[in-house]
């Protein structure tokens, strides 16, 4: 019975794997991925799935859940809230940028612009209110920007994902495909794609970690690293796992990485942010 469960799931793997990068449309993709999911671990609800990793590592969140009560990430979030409040020369503060003074807004991102025509995420909104009041552009992996993301994080809390693709916009449709096709192109001296790792090997072991699933990897970011010490972005773990496969490396920010947040952005709709983080 158990060969037949594991067959069972394997051809339900193959078959949206082998199909949805051809002719599904943005909607379908979500529901065949998250009927992967449901496959693969009939225990979780959906929004378990916002606990990454943990969701189907038990000991993993028991140390998480403790880790949590004294978080790592406390100092970075205090800094990000401290730059956020203060005013820049010219007056202006980061809350003069965003809706709502950037209070709970972070499930919105990443967007469409239609009058840019691009994909506008927090990270790169950030950079945009700085340079519209004549500041430098902070680098994205890291440091300054990772604090203030943790800060925006924060606030948001609870907030469901909230990412959509304009049915009247073949450009924005064009990106979430781009997005989709990164995430399952094979690259790298390895020969691997996200998908290869986070939908065919979800749960399975790689060393001694567990995979996550791709379902739910937006959810929680900013993250404290504890294999570094510090706050790192989302792109910056994008960037590390196409080092990790010996690939090119993206940088954070480009068209292309943009373009994964969005596709895996959509297919966390409805996840409940809880951001800033902590991970290995």
């Amino acid at each position: 019975m158990i060969f037949f469960a594991q067959l069972r799931t394997t051809v339900v793997l193959f078959l949206f794997i082998s199909s949805a990068p051809i002719w599904a449309n943005p909607t379908e993709d979500r529901q065949q991925i998250r009927a992967v999911y449901q496959q693969l671990f009939p225990q979780l609800s959906l929004e378990d799935y916002a606990e990454g990793v943990y969701a189907i590592d038990p000991d993993a969140k028991d140390s998480w859940l403790a880790i949590e009560e004294f978080p790592p990430y406390e100092l970075a979030l205090e800094q990000g809230e401290t730059l956020y409040k203060a005013p820049f020369e010219n007056g202006s503060r980061y809350a003069d940028c965003f809706a709502n003074k950037g209070v709970a807004i972070a499930q919105d991102y990443p967007y469409w612009d239609e009058q840019k025509q691009q994909i506008t995420t927090l990270a790169s909104a950030i950079n945009n209110c700085r340079q519209r009041n004549q500041l430098p552009a902070l680098a994205y992996g890291k440091g300054e920007i990772s604090y203030l993301l943790a800060y925006l994080a924060y606030t948001s809390r609870g907030q469901r994902i909230n990412t959509q693709i304009p049915d009247n916009s073949p450009a924005a449709l064009n990106a979430y495909e781009q997005g989709k096709a990164y995430f399952y192109q094979r690259r790298g001296q390895l020969n691997f794609s996200c998908a290869s790792c986070h939908l065919d090997n979800a749960g399975k072991f790689i060393r001694s970690e567990i995979l996550s699933p791709a379902l739910g990897h937006t959810t929680h970011w900013p993250a404290y690293r504890l294999n570094t010490g510090e706050m790192g972005t989302l792109h910056r773990r994008f960037m590390v796992c196409n080092k990790l496969i010996r690939a090119d490396v993206d940088p954070a920010q480009s068209t292309a990485l943009k373009q994964l947040e969005y596709f895996l952005s959509f297919l966390d709709n409805g996840l409940p942010l809880n951001g800033p983080s902590t991970r290995k």
